[in-house]
């Protein structure tokens, strides 16, 4: 039975990704299918579930960082997303999914967080992790998982003995799992060294009567910030995603008809969280495009939701049938947003005309530059490949403009005497208000395809007439480089295998 289910859940998965979707959504989709054909569940199943689980806290305190909070910007749009908290928690009490106020209270702050993980790898794929958008969500997102998980620990323990506690010390234990963890000199060992740690950890706890996935949070805190321990939670990760399965299955299945009105409602109240985050940013006075972007990228529900209500259950907070209303809302949220985040700077130059008008007047904090500076390249892009560019650029005695998203590699290439200013490639207003006079050529050394194409179909759009070059990562995109309107392509890895075998030669015949 269980090698079908698997089949089953990896066809589910195959589907969803071809669709653009998270895969969890389909493992939902095959638990709620399973409920309706008498599926019970499974002890092995349930093991996977608790250790998808353990695995998953584990990781989430290994790689715990408070670094991207310091920025008030962050600070104060977290506590204002956290104004929803009496509609979320009257709402949830309406509809009966907690036990008490602790549990309304850690649940309301799980469905205000949104997906850390999966808006990571949206960001990474569309590379925009670093652009000042990417970080602004990226940060909210990382502040609302410490309040979630602050709460969380809360409630577990709650009605727990003297002895519980102790677990709170498991994070004194860090010289002892440090010295075992530099005995680990292969990979298989570091993989397994996690998974021990965190098994040891649930089962400390429960030895100290205390709730199991809280030991493993607190055994990742204890090694967190050691110098490997981002080797061992990247090495966990993909077994974590493989028995994390096993819970999003059991979610499914505790969707039933009876949850049907909660998750729709919970659904209604998802439109909240954009709003608020965009009214948030505006009014702190960024332009309305970052707002809009970060709001979008913000407007879902969290997997660690679901993860949260699935603990609650287990500490007896939360019903089973309040796990299949969370998970309906979580799925929901994904089948609705997910397009979205894809199309979001689409759907904000259709609604930019609307969305201006809520814009602070004056400077704003992520303003693009008006003019050259009398260059006569601009440079988009400031990695090490458009570093590279513009160093050979300026040493040509040729005038040179760098533009960059990231408001930390305009700061760095300033402070060494670069001309660098911020500029997002992908908001056709850089280009219509960009005075390009003067400017010989544009060089795009941008990571995303998307980006690369949509600037240059902005600069021949405004009519500019000099040349623009392009890096190309593969072939395939040549063509489309080329169609948009790209003079020159480059190719980094292909010229790179070129110039090496030409070294070669080189070396050989002297």
């Amino acid at each position: 039975m269980i090698p079908g289910v698997l089949l089953l859940t990896y066809l589910s998965g195959v589907l969803l990704v071809r669709l653009g979707l998270p895969v969890f959504l389909g493992y939902l989709g095959v638990g709620m299918a399973l409920r309706l054909l008498g599926f019970s569940g499974d002890p092995l199943l349930d093991f996977f579930k608790d250790l998808g689980v353990y695995l998953l806290l584990f990781t989430v305190g290994l790689g715990l960082r408070t670094e991207r909070l310091i920025r008030r910007e962050i600070w104060a749009t977290g506590i204002f997303q956290l104004l929803l908290l009496p509609v979320f928690m009257a709402a949830l009490y309406a509809l009966g999914l907690g036990q008490n106020l602790l549990a309304l209270l850690v649940l309301a702050v799980a469905l205000i967080n949104p997906s850390t993980v999966i808006l990571a790898r949206v960001l990474q794929g569309k590379g925009e992790l670093s652009a000042l958008y990417g970080q602004l969500a990226l940060g909210i997102s990382v502040l609302l998982d410490v309040v979630s998980l602050a709460l969380l620990i809360l409630a577990g323990f709650q009605g727990v003995g003297p002895s519980g506690f102790l677990v709170l010390a498991f994070p004194l234990l860090r010289p002892l799992l440090a010295r075992l963890f530099h005995l680990a000199l292969s990979p298989e060992l570091k993989l397994l060294f996690g998974v021990t740690l965190a098994l040891l950890g649930a089962e400390l706890a429960r030895f100290l009567q205390a709730p199991e996935a809280l030991g493993a949070l607190f055994m990742g805190l204890g090694l967190s910030r050691y110098p490997g321990a981002g080797e061992v939670a990247e090495k966990l990760w993909a077994l974590r995603e493989v028995f994390l399965v096993a819970f999003f299955l059991w979610a499914g299945m505790a969707v039933g008809p009876d949850g049907v009105l909660a998750g729709l409602v919970l659904l209604i109240l998802l439109g909240l969280k954009p709003v608020f985050l965009f009214l948030s940013l505006v009014r702190q006075g960024f332009r309305a495009r970052t707002a809009f972007l970060v709001g979008v990228g913000l407007g879902t529900y969290s997997e660690f939701g679901l993860v949260a209500a699935g603990v609650l259950q287990g500490l007896g907070q939360m019903t089973p049938q309040g796990v299949g209303a969370v998970a309906l809302a979580v799925g929901g949220s994904f089948l609705l947003g997910a397009p979205m985040v894809q199309k979001a700077h689409l759907l904000y130059e259709r609604l930019k005309p609307w969305l201006k008008g809520w814009e602070r007047p004056g400077l704003h904090p992520d303003e693009e530059p008006q003019g050259a500076l009398g260059a006569r390249w601009l440079v988009v892009g400031m990695g090490r490949m458009g570093t590279a560019a513009y160093r050979f650029l300026a040493e040509q005695g040729e005038g040179v403009l760098g533009l960059d998203s990231d408001p930390g590699k305009v700061e760095y290439h300033t402070a060494k005497g670069r001309r660098v200013l911020y500029g997002d490639a992908e908001d056709p207003a850089l280009w219509e208000g960009l005075d390009l006079n003067g400017v010989k050529g544009v060089v795009l050394a941008l990571p995303d395809l998307e980006a690369r194409l949509r600037a240059t179909k902005a600069l021949r759009a405004k009519g500019f007439g000099g040349v623009v070059g392009a890096v190309s990562y593969a072939q395939e995109e040549d063509a489309r480089l080329l169609e948009a309107g790209v003079d020159v392509v480059f190719n980094p890895l292909l010229e790179a295998g070129e110039r090496l075998a030409e070294k070669v030669l080189q070396a050989s015949e002297a």
